[in-house]
């Protein structure tokens, strides 16, 4: 199975680990809150209204806020079938790797903080994509490169200098520039892809691990090493975390993506060549043509 260049991930570990979160995650509440709240300010960006919406991995705080913005219908779909019946819609125990649902179901579809550990993220999209009706939303904000990269950083010099060599630790994360083209490739439509921060800080940084276990936020990296830590691993990479003011920094960077299914109403790009004014007179310009001086 770790062979598999697509497998990165061990699905069945985070999928218990989601599950004992269920009884943990109000420790982080706060933070999972403020992604959601983020994310799901960008409805106010449009006057569509949604009648069918699919809450992926909404821990309990999305489906109740789709509910009071006026959604009919809200399904809550998670990995762990204790998050899903516990995350205030329609429970559904499902993989996001392999969507339960018939095409066209839903006109929104959002995924707070919970497509990160999908080991085929093009897939995942696409699968979601098929599952929208005509000019329906997607909205989904991940974990984006640079989160927890002092973390990342901390714990490979310390494995190295302890064992001689580092197994990942953090789990690995996209880019911006990754994000329109992942929407695209997925067949969205007027894909946005943008970065948000929420700026986060320990006073103790034992703190953001024990945080991090209480989402079910740990290492589920296949290649991961399965020995037993060192003892002084931990101790070690966390004395070396810089600390500023108000402790030691934890920035959670916010990929953000929007993407519409496609459908008949939606602005399209005109055709090249068929422009009816030209750009120089727009400008108040002379145009000459390539290599051509001023006179």
């Amino acid at each position: 199975m770790s062979g598999s260049p697509h497998l990165v991930f061990d699905r069945a570990l985070l999928r218990r680990r989601r599950d004992r979160a269920a009884a943990t995650q109000h420790r982080v509440a706060p933070v999972l809150e403020a992604a959601a709240e983020r994310l799901l300010d960008r409805l106010d960006d449009t006057t569509r209204r949604f009648a069918r919406a699919l809450d992926i991995g909404g821990r309990g705080i999305v489906a109740p806020v789709l509910r009071a913005r006026g959604v009919d219908l809200v399904v809550s779909m998670d990995l762990s079938r204790r998050q899903a019946a516990g995350a205030g819609g329609l429970p559904v125990a499902g993989d996001e790797e392999w969507l339960p649902f018939a095409p066209g179901g839903f006109d929104l579809v959002v995924a707070s903080l919970s497509l990160h550990w999908v080991n085929d993220l093009p897939g995942a999209l696409a699968q979601i994509r098929r599952a929208m009706a005509p000019d329906g939303l997607f909205l989904a904000s991940l974990p984006a490169l640079g989160t927890l990269q002092p973390l990342r950083e901390a714990l490979t010099a310390a494995d190295s200098a302890l064992r001689g060599g580092a197994a990942p630790r953090v789990s690995p994360f996209p880019e911006l520039r990754d994000g329109a083209a992942l929407l695209q490739r997925a067949g969205f439509a007027l894909p946005v892809a943008d970065l948000e921060e929420i700026a986060l800080a320990y006073r103790d940084p034992l703190l953001l691990l024990r945080d991090l276990q209480a989402a079910g936020e740990g290492n589920a990296v296949l290649a991961r090493d399965g020995r037993v830590p060192p003892r002084a691993l931990f101790p070690t990479a966390l004395a070396a975390l810089p600390a500023g003011p108000q402790g030691v920094p934890a920035t959670l960077r916010l990929l953000t993506l929007t993407g519409w299914s496609p459908g008949p109403d939606q602005p399209k790009a005109a055709r090249r060549g068929s422009a009816t004014a030209r750009l120089a007179d727009a400008l108040g310009t002379v145009e000459r043509k390539t290599g051509e001086r001023p006179g």
